[in-house]
């Protein structure tokens, strides 16, 4: 049985990895931090069957996991990720803290200078359909944000086959669990029910970052991205029009977009005519993908809507890192996170 540590066991995050790997056939978790409930039972902080004992992460036998995942927030990681690496755990790391490839491009978009940055050439982009190959045998994993997982798996195909024109305006909507646990103004009951509003309007959102590097786009002139708040627990549902060097039918586009993903379990390319929604992906690790000409097609249109849903706290974050975990381990890429694709 390979040996789990997760940090950060009590934010929404945590509580997905806990439940996740206490149902895995190859996992047991050796330990549980959590600085603000350090001391209690995870059952005394979430209404559960898992009983495992908080610690500090100061106080974590590291040396005890195979596997230290953590679910800290950014800036929170580096010190941890650099503690966990040397004691020669495969790190897991589901902050934004190694998404980034270069120092400078983390400073730029966070504001936190990063302490760790030799380790920035170890870190594999966890995105396991654009990366499976790196991923296998790495030594650290930096998990996606959920937006860009989102955008990222919309987008690949049709920049991997040359074919996107920018620029792509990419609106997207998260439920309230995309901002953490921790109680805030914005995301308090009275504030969200019954409202629906856009936040870090125009080239500020910092997962911009992720999709530019990922997908090879640059600046507002290229991919413009526009995230809004749902009044929803949970699911990320992304809408764009994105335009097409070359004339297709929704049927030829979507034959692409199957043969990309081909050996990727759990992307799925839904029905000619469907367009994607949380009810397709909630609860799971799926990411949903619908295909819609603008126009009637006749003898093939060049631009499209593609809508995409994934559930935030999975695929757009514990699913994956799990599903991270298995490629990495040589284990199922499946093993643990219910239904697939195909």
């Amino acid at each position: 049985m390979v040996k789990v540590g997760i940090a950060g066991a009590t934010g929404y995050t945590g509580y997905e990895l806990v439940r996740i790997l206490h149902a895995h056939p190859s996992a047991e978790i050796a330990w549980l931090t959590s600085e603000s409930f350090a001391g209690k039972k995870f059952s005394e902080v979430f209404p559960s069957p898992y009983e495992g004992e908080l610690l500090r992460l100061s106080d974590a036998p590291l040396q005890e996991a195979d596997v230290v995942f953590l679910a800290l927030p950014h800036g929170a990681s580096m010190e941890a990720v650099r503690r966990a690496y040397d004691a020669g755990a495969l790190v897991i790391d589901l902050s934004a803290d190694f998404r980034l490839r270069s120092a400078e491009a983390y400073e730029k978009w966070y504001g936190v200078e990063h302490t760790q940055a030799d380790l920035l050439d170890q870190a594999v982009y966890g995105l396991p359909e654009l990366h499976r190959d790196e991923i296998e045998g790495a030594r650290l994993i930096a998990n996606p944000g959920c937006y860009p997982t989102a955008a990222i798996l919309a987008l690949y195909p049709l920049v991997h086959s040359a074919l996107l024109e920018p620029p792509v305006f990419v609106d997207a909507k998260s439920g309230v669990s995309g901002a953490g646990r921790k109680p805030s103004l914005k995301t308090l009951f009275v504030e969200v029910n019954e409202n629906f509003s856009a936040y870090s309007v125009g080239y500020r959102h910092r997962h911009v970052a992720e999709m530019e590097q990922e997908l090879g786009l640059s600046g507002p002139e290229e991919i413009l991205f526009i995230p809004h708040l749902l009044p929803v627990s949970r699911g990320i549902l992304e809408t764009m029009v994105v335009r097409v060097r070359k004339r297709y039918s929704a049927s030829q586009l979507r034959e692409l977009y199957l043969r990309c993903y081909d050996e990727a379990p759990f992307v799925w390319v839904l029905p000619e005519g469907e367009t994607a929604s949380l009810a397709h992906v909630v609860g799971t690790n799926l990411c949903a993908i619908g295909i819609t000409p603008v126009s009637e097609e006749n003898a093939g249109v060049d631009e499209f809507i593609v809508t995409v849903a994934i559930d935030n706290l999975l695929k757009g974050a514990s699913g994956q890192a799990v599903q991270n975990m298995n490629i990495a381990l040589g284990l199922p890429e499946g093993a643990g996170l219910g239904v697939t694709a195909r």
